[in-house]
């Protein structure tokens, strides 16, 4: 199925441990808009899938972590991107009670814990410091 270039449905997930928080680089960069920085680990939402799945299967598919549930912190909508697609953006939390061992799918060039006092810089996150605002705006709800 190809690529929409007028709407994209992503869903992305932040899962914490403590006061730390996992971040990934993904390999193939053109699926994201040509960014090679840090995101939260996320994907396009699949025709019929709910937002919340699209959470557990990133999870899953990507650093090999079953959670039970994700919870939605909050939805984001924009107009962007090389294609200026109108992106709706669900944001999920999950936690897990210690640091799950992670395994890195094809997708992934990494995967790290980063500590709440030691994020990467802005200009090391993709999409302009994307990931870092919305932790600043999952913090904020808790």
């Amino acid at each position: 199925m190809a690529e929409c270039r007028e709407h994209k449905i992503i869903s992305d997930v932040a899962i914490f441990v403590d006061d730390r928080v996992l971040l990934v680089r993904y390999q193939d960069t053109k699926k994201y808009d040509g960014e090679a920085g840090w995101f939260l680990p996320d994907d396009f939402v699949r025709r019929g899938e709910h937002p919340a799945e699209a959470g557990l299967r990133i999870l899953e598919e990507q650093i090999g972590i079953k959670a039970d549930h994700v919870a939605l912190s909050h939805i984001e909508s924009f107009t962007g991107g090389p294609d200026d697609a109108w992106h709706i953006v669900f944001h999920f939390v999950a936690g897990a009670a210690s640091e799950p061992r992670l395994w890195s799918s094809k997708a992934l060039a990494k995967a790290e814990w980063f500590s709440a006092g030691g994020l990467p810089a802005r200009s090391e996150v993709a999409h302009h410091g994307w990931a870092l605002d919305v932790l600043s705006e999952i913090r904020k709800s808790e």
